[in-house]
């Protein structure tokens, strides 16, 4: 889909990885290679927080995780929050309850022009900005679309 600048929740990276996810983990993957040939970003909080779940859950060694986020790193451009990142997710966070985190990742997307944050902790269809949230595995997603 032309115009649409896509990134993905840490879900969606620790679920590519992670076999005993079931049909989770086949559809991440799905997802990953897909957003490979799309204008995809992934953002700097979304890597470490997939490292330190991984491997603290001992789904990957440390190496392996290391050389899974540089892999990402070279794959995907990365997009970095700043003070002005910060600002906004906390006014995301007192005027529409996020999470702190939460917000964080999507006004960090949202700054490197995401329109689609593929999510499913978050608020599946809620419109931020010109950022939609979506859950890719909720029954009815089009992978197709990405």
């Amino acid at each position: 889909m032309t115009g649409q600048r896509f990134s993905v929740d840490t879900n969606i990276l620790i679920y590519s990885i992670d076999k005993d996810a079931g049909t989770r983990h086949q559809q991440s993957r799905i997802i990953l290679d897909a957003l490979a040939d799309a204008d995809c970003v992934l953002t700097l909080q979304a890597l470490p927080e997939f490292f330190n779940a991984v491997t603290r859950k001992d789904k990957m060694s440390r190496v392996e995780a290391a050389d899974t986020v540089r892999d990402w790193m070279e794959l995907f451009p990365v997009a970095a929050a700043d003070g002005r990142t910060l600002a906004d997710a906390m006014r995301l966070r007192i005027d529409h309850d996020f999470a702190f985190w939460d917000a964080m990742l999507v006004q960090a997307a949202r700054a490197a022009g995401v329109t689609r944050l593929l999510t499913e902790d978050m608020q599946d269809g809620r419109v931020i900005g010109t950022m939609r949230l979506e859950n890719p595995f909720k029954a009815g997603f089009d992978l197709r679309l990405l």
